[in-house]
This record gives structure tokens, C-alpha cells and sequence, in this order.
């Protein structure tokens, strides 16, 4: 693969990864790529009785609640502070419509908040389309699988290539760190290095080094959680004690 298919298949990931979605609040210094995000809610309302979501977005609800982090934020990054959930739904007519899209707006959020640990302060629905009912379910038909705004089925993307051997030194030191953290999956790259330690100056703030790590999560551990304890883990790991972000661009749900 030549230097410029590298990069153009780099740009892709990183395009297809959407916004960093903030995780917790403004003293995480924790972001969630919104495709691993979406692919866990998505995956957790799938089962939701007569109703099937067809897209799925998630940004800012309210850009005055937002507040600075106190990490550096990575690329493309929204600030620490409520959000807003849109979804396009198609539901049976087997129950009312009110009744099925409180239910899916229930799931949605409760996943939002248990699973991931996003503040979501709005879950909007549009019900798009009607599906026909299955007379051999109850109280509804059994959906059909959720789906994403591509209109594919919603499961977990393809495994990322495991990041370069981040080498000694600091990095390495900080790579052994996050790994060790229960939950972590595996150290990704997807903005470049799985792990980057630099010198950060600015007008408000000495000169300090700031270490960004990047990596994917077990579902079956809450994913702000383990964002918590692989910040903890990394500064304790290093001298100087340097400020950390965590970013998660994948979040490993259980096969089917």
C-alpha cells in the first residue's frame, strides 16, 4: 500500500468515526467516537417489541450548557455538556404510537446513560414508516434488526489493526498502563499513534506534557468507567504526573 493509500484510507476512518462525543463530564477528559456510541445503542434497542430504528445522530443539546474540558480535546470533539439524541423509527400500529416511542426513547436513554455514561438530556424521535404487524407476536411483531443511517444492520464494525508496538520509554510505559485497565480491549490508532505524549504550551497554563491514549472497550464493562480508571492509570504510570485523554473509537459488543 503506497503513502497516499494509507492516508486516504486513514481519512475515511477518521471521517466514518463521526464527532468525539464527550463521556461523563467537564474532569473526565473522556470522548467516545459517535459510531461506537450509536452501534451499542443501536444494538441495545434492537429488541425494543414493534418498532425498528432506522437512524440514529447525536450532538449538542444545548451549546450554552457546554463547558471546556480540563484535558486538551482531541479533534473534531464536542465540549462536555448535555446532548441530544435524534432517531428515525418505523413502528408497528399494534399499539399506540405514543406507547412504542416511549418505549424505544426509554431504552435509548437508559443505554446512553448505564452503558456508555452520556449525559443525554433529549431523546427525539420521528416515527418515518409503518411496518406491517406479525400476527404470531405479542404485545407487537418481533422487529427486525435495528439499523443505521447507512440502512445497514447494526453490529460492531470491523476490528481496527492493532496499533504498532507504541515502542519504550514513555509511551510504552503509558501503552502497559491502559492495557492493564480492566474493560480495555486493545490500543487503537486510529488518529494516528495509539498513544502520544507531548509538551503542551499555552497563555493560561505552564508548559505541561499531555498524553492522549486511544482504544477500544469491552461492553460488558461501562465505558466512562474504564475511560476513568485508564486516565488514572496512565498518570500514575508516568513521572510529572501529565494530563490525560482517553478516546474509545470501538466498544466490543458480544457476538450474536
Amino acid at each position: 500500500m503506497t503513502t497516499a493509500d494509507r492516508w486516504t484510507r486513514a481519512v475515511r476512518e477518521q471521517v466514518g468515526l463521526g464527532r468525539f462525543l464527550p463521556l461523563g463530564g467537564v474532569r473526565d477528559g473522556a470522548w467516545i467516537a459517535e459510531r461506537a456510541a450509536r452501534e451499542v445503542l443501536l444494538a441495545a434497542v434492537r429488541d425494543v417489541a414493534g418498532a425498528r430504528v432506522d437512524g440514529l445522530r447525536l450532538g449538542q443539546a444545548d451549546p450554552e450548557e457546554a463547558h471546556a474540558p480540563v484535558v486538551p480535546a482531541p479533534p473534531t470533539a464536542l465540549p462536555p455538556g448535555p446532548l441530544r439524541m435524534t432517531a428515525e423509527v418505523s413502528a408497528t400500529v399494534s399499539e399506540p404510537l405514543p406507547t412504542t416511542a416511549a418505549r424505544v426513547r426509554a431504552v435509548l436513554a437508559g443505554a446512553a446513560e448505564t452503558r456508555l455514561g452520556l449525559v443525554v438530556a433529549e431523546v427525539d424521535l420521528r416515527v418515518t414508516a409503518l411496518l406491517d404487524p406479525d400476527p404470531g407476536a405479542a404485545p407487537g411483531p418481533s422487529p427486525s434488526p435495528a439499523r443505521s443511517a447507512a440502512g445497514g444492520t447494526a453490529r460492531p464494525g470491523p476490528a481496527p489493526a492493532p496499533a504498532a508496538d507504541p515502542g519504550g520509554g514513555d509511551t510504552g510505559r503509558a501503552a502497559a498502563a491502559a492495557l492493564a485497565v480492566p474493560g480495555v480491549t486493545r490500543l487503537t490508532g486510529t488518529l494516528g499513534r495509539a498513544v502520544t505524549v507531548e509538551e503542551r504550551t499555552g497563555d493560561a497554563a505552564l508548559p505541561h506534557r499531555h498524553v492522549r491514549v486511544e482504544c477500544a472497550v469491552s461492553a460488558e464493562h461501562r465505558t466512562v468507567e474504564v475511560a476513568r480508571r485508564v486516565r488514572t492509570a496512565v498518570r500514575d504510570a508516568l513521572e510529572e504526573r501529565p494530563s490525560v485523554a482517553v478516546l474509545v473509537t470501538a466498544v466490543d459488543l458480544p457476538p450474536e
